[in-house]
């Protein structure tokens, strides 16, 4: 045999991993190879594997008998709509995708020649844990990689996806980086699994219930997106890196924009109902401002009442925050501003201009909100808004009432251009909360000889002068007062207006955002 065909036998063994039984069995649970993973993923065709040789050093428990074909795990780089992407995907065939020293050194690598190119990286997440044979050093590669995950946040985008068990400290790795997707009843994350659960506190738990891919999706929010197979959680993925530039040094591609910038909306001038505690969805204005009325909905499953995604106008990539009138009134909580925060925080790191989309009555009272630390959690979003330096225009719709006003994202948290809907109310409450607080009205009702009528004559004088937009707008807190018709085009004139915006924090290691 010469040296050619021997190093094509070693190769064609080497890529079939565990061997065809594995790949049987990984196929039965429904689930793909690491390689045909990364064949999804990327272009075709443009997937280099690197490091395919490599093996573990490991002489514990007779492990130096033990194959294991590039050591559990596939890196390498490739292309992703013709944009240079690296990669990691751990192989579930092979000893059960259990990261060991040399498994770890490869993740390392391609985590660091990311950084030193300036391009995203894609985790594939398919894994019993850490190699329990290799003790400390197992562990050891954990930390490695986390540390590469902090030092390359903000810097390139970093993706995880979970599509089989992430247990322990693996789960580590994938809450640093930036995106999380999780396959439905394929993929399960935890720190301690039901067996060590019911062991320890007596609750008993199903895996998938503990940490399946809906549960981290709508009660945990460690998880931003779901696909119901690993094909259609990969396709996401391309979707997601398409609105994402491939470092913090440049901006997101710009796309072909064949939806005329000065459309007009007519529909958007009926969109608020008359009645000012009557819902509507949010959505609706989202795809009818966005090119082609397209959007990439993050963490849709979760604190519903607030709206995260990435939309398109003139081609290029916009980050949307806004409220959902629909769910909890639009109200902001706890979970509603985790999710604002890290959102505007991402967007702000990779140059994405911030667009926030405003109908908010105020925070969500209640002893739960209070002792969950409603202060703390809301906090995070004006802190997120405060220190973003990406151009921020806010549209303010409908409701814009105190603490809350201010977190979506006014003037005095750096809102660049504020424009306002007709039907805006920008007050430090409603008008029926405030006719009940201020002393002298109060007074005044209790005193009449007829309370109801005058209360509702203090009502009706409250909103002529506080609920509507042109106070703000004759103090300069808002820009103008647009016609809704004319949002696409408004906010599109802004965002050009904006593209040169040059703003700078003053200098510092990092700020302290209440966590």
């Amino acid at each position: 045999m010469n040296k050619l065909e021997q190093l094509r036998e070693k190769k064609e063994k080497l890529l079939l991993g565990g061997g065809e039984k594995r790949i049987e069995a990984q196929h039965a649970k429904g689930k793909l190879t690491a390689r045909e993973r990364l064949d999804i993923l990327f272009d075709k065709d443009s997937f280099v594997e690197m490091d395919v040789f490599v093996k573990h050093r490991c002489n514990n428990f007779g492990m130096d008998e033990k194959e294991m074909p590039s050591d559990g795990v596939v890196t390498g780089y490739g292309q992703v709509e013709g944009r240079l992407v690296f990669a990691f995907a751990q192989d579930f065939t092979v000893s059960g995708g259990s990261l060991g020293e040399y498994h770890a050194e490869k993740i390392v690598k391609i985590q660091n020649m990311a950084l030193k190119m300036g391009a995203p990286v894609v985790g594939l997440q398919d894994s019993g844990g850490a190699r329990v044979e290799e003790g400390v050093a197992a562990l050891s590669g954990f930390g490695k990689i986390f540390y590469n995950n902090t030092i390359s946040s903000g810097v390139i985008p970093q993706i995880s996806v979970i599509m089989g068990p992430c247990a322990g400290g693996a789960v580590y790795s994938p809450a640093i980086t930036d995106y999380v997707f999780m396959v439905d009843k394929t993929s399960q994350m935890f720190i301690t699994g039901p067996e060590v659960i019911k062991t320890v506190t007596g609750e008993v738990v199903t895996a998938e219930q503990l940490g399946g891919a809906m549960t981290h999706n709508t009660v945990s929010g460690v998880a931003h997106f779901i696909g119901k197979d690993d094909a259609e959680t990969l396709m996401m993925v391309r979707e997601l890196l398409s609105y994402m530039p491939s470092n913090n040094m440049e901006t997101a591609p710009i796309y072909a924009c064949t939806d005329d910038v000065n459309r007009l909306i007519p529909e958007l001038n009926d969109i608020i109902p008359d009645n000012p505690n009557k819902a509507y969805d949010m959505y609706d204005v989202i795809r009818k401002i966005a090119d082609d009325g397209k959007f990439f909905d993050v963490m849709p499953h979760f604190a519903k009442n607030m709206i995260t995604c990435y939309i398109r106008m003139d081609g290029a990539t916009v980050g949307v925050i806004a409220n959902q009138p629909k769910v909890g009134a639009g109200c902001l909580d706890i979970d509603a501003s985790d999710k604002a925060a890290r959102f505007i925080r991402r967007c702000d790191a990779f140059n994405i201009p911030l667009l926030t989309l405003e109908d908010v009555p105020g925070f969500l009272p209640g002893t739960g909100q209070e002792y969950g630390g409603i202060i703390r959690h809301g906090a995070k979003m004006l802190y997120a808004y405060c220190e973003a330096t990406v151009p921020k225009v806010t549209v303010i719709l409908r409701k814009a009432y105190g603490g809350a006003y201010i977190g979506m994202c006014n003037k005095e948290l750096g809102a660049d251009m504020v424009m306002a809907w007709p039907s805006a109310q920008i007050a430090v409450m409603g008008a029926s909360g405030a006719v009940n607080i201020i002393s002298s009205v109060k007074k005044e009702i209790k005193e009449a000889d007829d309370p109801d009528a005058l209360r509702a004559e203090k009502i009706a004088e409250y909103e002529e002068k506080f609920n509507n937009p042109y106070v703000a707008a004759g103090l300069g807190y808002v820009d103008d007062v647009i016609e809704p018709a004319t949002s696409r085009q408004r906010i599109i004139s802004a965002l050009d207006m904006l593209s040169t915006k040059r703003e700078s924090l003053p200098a510092k290691k990092h700020g302290n955002i209440p966590l």
